[in-house]
């Protein structure tokens, strides 16, 4: 699996880029952030029009950075923070605050203002870097915050989408306006007779062609402008991307035309034609595809946009005795956080007073409400159901659960797969190649073609030039990543490592820890059977009332099995401990003993009437326990880690994948077996250490192949690194799921299942995305230079060319889009689990 190193980590940051339309485009700006000097690696995504950039240690140079993506050709996007700044009392602190800022990677300029105690700053980057520069801040000796919040921050980038919509509709109608009379004259005339009355003796032949030339005029140096803005400039620099074919298609038709309107004399006269409506239709038809395009690229980041909008904007706490309503982000760290019902929880928490049952399944995907009382944690952006509670705030802003969940899902949907690899060696060659086929095509219709060549030539080369279309390459794989890994998100599972996706539908086995993973992680009662003559309750009563003096496991389970029947415990009297043997001691003047077989025997017990019992406990991997009551044997007692109750259905539904199943636990061999038996395992690593396990994976990549390891423990940590996808589960340990590339959210193992089939369903969708985007080329640009006219008189124009190269990114687009509808293939449900997990707990 991937890891990552803190220290380069800590030295990037990401880097929205205007004006990227295709492959091409991608390929020469990472060339250009990378011909930086300190940048170790630049990884630039069409779909979410960013780059992440990463310097080594101390050499991050963000405006180096802005100015090599302008040199290429495109447009760095600033961002603005404000940050509130605690404790400065003159213009030396303003001093030292504002050169702490402008040293924080990715920041451009700071402004620091010490009668508002605000400071302005420019940057690029995300929410990272005003992280850093808040650390910044704080290492110096003062206290910052930010002003704005993530919510603003994606009304500000939804703003800008809108924006960018807004202008591509209004080019779109006045193309759409100004073509529609051209193509009318010129097409209309072909087709109908009336038209062509028309057109000669009414409006007049010669009149028609100026008309269409003021016409075709404003389409190509009015909407269609963008195109040579950014088209020209990438050929000055030799540079050519998508805007450039457009530019020289259009462009040739137009000159062609203009020279037949007005210098027809420099042309035979057979080949005075023009052929404005070209121009002019493949601009409206492109700014059509653009304007698509970018309604569909806005809606593959809506489950970022979702998850965003969960933050609740206020909190109402309690403050010297008085409960007030105070924005989110000014509450703090303890604050007594008051909620509602019907309201959204503020930020993470541990509930301190009240009960009630919350809706958790923006983290878990588990559609249940969860009951929470005294003591149980809560996670911002969750919905309280029924009841009022208070808790105490634990974790606020960026730490929060929802914060590091938008965090990861922007990280997993900026990242590229090894699958992009080949698509960026294409593409980086792939406009100078269409290029020369253009230029190929011409020549050969300007010596070969028949009368009047150089129209043939023209038309051909010109198609050529329009059909190519490196946009739908360089869409295919990001936008499918964009939209399964949001729409994993809202199903609980996170790909922390985007390469995951694609790694994770090539394993052929699944290795899972015991403990916490396919069992609850706690010990419970799961058998408690009476003697003849013994009543159950009565029975459990006195032994739990030893068993509350014992602070062993086992004594726990049985004392909880007590309370949650709601018993009322005795006291008890004369507690002993025998190591080895049990317990005993008097309750309500009765002797009560608790242990292992062998300590029945000394009591001069026979354990035979239970016998059948505990073979079927052993064959189950539990150890029974008995106990006696005033000198009669009473019951046998079994205390084991339940199995939970999805993991079965688990367990069937990766077989059923055609996966192999491994189980890996430090627990002895003879349980670690018998659960095996039970729930379909196909092969157990028993009795491991920590770093057991990690020999235990090694050797299972060694015998099936590429491995998962499913794991929620601090000891499996070691595990999840050396699996080639880690998997954790959420409710584990904070190490164990920094460890992993996915991580469950539910306590449900099902996960592992839908995360695969979601895998699966993405990488499916890519395959199908970059058939589309190279099979659209291969087949179509020959048909566009002419090769089917000698067979059969076939030749494509351009108007048709330019709707097929529109075509191609609305569908790769759309294609990708379908993966929101995605259904998981297996129900998944919050287990009942504790609200932490002991450290090490895992087996």
């Amino acid at each position: 699996m991937t890891t990552t190193n803190p220290s380069a980590e800590a030295e990037s940051f990401d880097i929205p880029v205007q004006g990227m339309s295709c492959a091409s485009c991608v390929g020469r700006v990472e060339k250009a952030i990378r011909s930086v000097e300190g940048v170790t690696a630049a990884n630039v995504n069409l779909a979410t029009e960013r780059a992440h950039v990463s310097f080594a240690q101390d050499k991050a140079d963000p405006k180096a950075v802005a100015e090599a993506i302008r040199t290429a050709g495109y447009e760095p996007t600033e961002s603005h923070a404000e940050l509130a700044i605690r404790g400065m009392t003159c213009a030396s602190c303003v001093a030292r605050v504002e050169k702490a800022l402008k040293r924080a990677p990715g920041v451009l300029d700071a402004h620091v203002n010490l009668a508002t105690e605000r400071a302005s700053v420019r940057y690029l980057g995300g929410t990272e870097v005003v992280g850093r520069m808040i650390e910044a801040v704080d290492a110096t000796g003062y206290e910052a915050e930010e002003v704005r919040q993530d919510a603003e921050r994606t009304d500000r980038e939804r703003a800008t989408r809108e924006t960018e919509i807004a202008a591509l509709r209004r080019s779109l109608a006045l193309a759409a306006i100004l073509t529609l009379p051209v193509l009318m004259i010129e097409m209309g005339s072909h087709l109908v007779d009336a038209i062509h009355d028309w057109v000669m003796n009414t409006l007049g032949h010669r009149t028609s062609w100026y008309l269409q030339f003021a016409l075709t005029t404003l389409v190509l140096f009015g909407p269609g402008l963008r195109f040579f803005k950014k088209g020209v400039p990438a050929l000055l620099r030799r540079a050519p991307d998508m805007n450039s074919l457009v530019v020289l298609g259009t462009s040739a038709a137009y000159a062609y035309s203009v020279v037949a309107t007005f210098l027809p004399d420099l042309l035979p006269a057979s080949m005075a034609n023009v052929y404005y409506e070209a121009a002019a239709v493949i601009v409206t038809l492109i700014l059509l595809g653009r304007f698509l395009e970018a309604k569909a690229k806005g809606r593959t980041s809506e489950a970022i946009k979702r998850l965003i909008g969960l933050a609740p904007k206020t909190a109402r706490v309690i403050r010297n005795g008085e409960a007030s309503e105070i924005p989110i982000d000014q509450v703090r760290i303890g604050d007594i956080v008051q909620v509602r019902p019907g309201e959204k929880v503020p930020v993470d928490g541990e509930v301190v007073d009240g009960s009630s049952f919350v809706d958790e399944s923006m983290i878990t995907g588990e559609p249940v409400p969860v009951q929470k009382l005294e003591g149980s944690e809560v996670v911002g952006g969750t919905i309280n159901k029924t009841g009022g509670f208070t808790f105490r705030a634990t974790r606020i802003g960026a730490d929060t659960v929802l914060a590091q969940i938008i965090r990861m899902v922007e990280q997993a949907q900026g990242s590229k797969l090894p699958i992009q690899a080949l698509v960026d060696r294409v593409t980086a060659w792939f406009v100078p190649a269409v290029m020369g086929a253009a230029a190929l095509t011409f020549a050969v219709w300007l010596i070969f073609g028949p009368d009047p060549a150089i129209t043939f030539a023209l038309v051909n080369a010109v198609a050529v030039l329009i059909i190519a279309c490196p946009c739908a390459m360089g869409l295919a794989t990001p936008t499918s990543i964009m939209v399964g890994t949001g729409r994993a998100a809202e199903l609980g599972v996170l790909f922390r490592q985007g390469e995951a996706l694609q790694s994770l539908k090539e394993i052929g086995v699944v290795a899972l820890d015991k403990t916490g993973t396919l069992t609850k992680g706690r010990p419970d009662l799961t058998d408690f059977v009476t003697a003849p003559g013994f009543s159950e309750d009565e029975t459990l009563r006195l032994v739990a009332a030893v068993e509350a003096r014992s602070e062993h496991p086992i004594a726990e389970a049985i004392v909880a099995a007590a309370e949650r029947r709601s018993m009322t415990l005795p006291a008890t009297d004369g507690f002993e401990a025998v190591p080895g043997f049990g317990v005993s001691a008097t309750v309500e003047g009765r002797e009560i003993h608790v242990g292992a077989d062998r300590f029945m025997r000394t009591l001069g017990l026979d354990t035979a009437t239970f016998a059948e019992t505990a073979a079927r406990l052993g064959a189950e991997g539990k150890s029974p326990l008995y106990a006696a009551v005033g000198g009669r044997l009473a019951a046998i007692v079994a205390v084991a880690d339940p199995i939970k109750e999805s993991t079965p259905d688990a367990i069937a539904a990766l077989h059923a994948l055609g996966l192999k199943v491994a189980m890996i636990t430090g627990d002895n061999r003879k349980t670690a077996e018998a659960i095996a038996r039970r729930i379909g395992i196909d092969e157990v690593v028993a009795e491991v250490l920590p770093e057991g396990k990690v020999e235990a994976v090694k050797r299972l990549r060694q015998t099936h192949g590429r491995i998962a390891f499913v794991g929620d423990g601090i000891n499996d940590a070691p595990a999840l690194a050396e699996a080639d996808i880690g998997i954790a589960i959420g409710t584990g340990t904070d190490i164990a799921i920094e460890s992993a590339d996915v991580v469950l959210m539910s306590g449900d193992v099902r996960g592992v299942v839908n995360a695969i089939a979601l895998s699966k369903a993405t990488i499916r969708n890519i395959g199908q995305n970059l058939f589309w985007a190279f099979a659209y080329n291969v087949l179509l640009i020959p048909v566009a230079a002419g090769v089917l006219y000698p067979f059969d008189g076939t030749l494509l124009s351009p108007m048709a060319a330019a709707a097929a190269m529109a075509l191609s990114s609305v569908f790769v687009v759309g294609n990708a889009l379908r993966l929101r509808r995605f259904k998981a293939p297996i129900e998944v449900r919050q287990e009942n689990l504790p609200a932490a997990q002991p450290a090490g707990a895992s087996a």
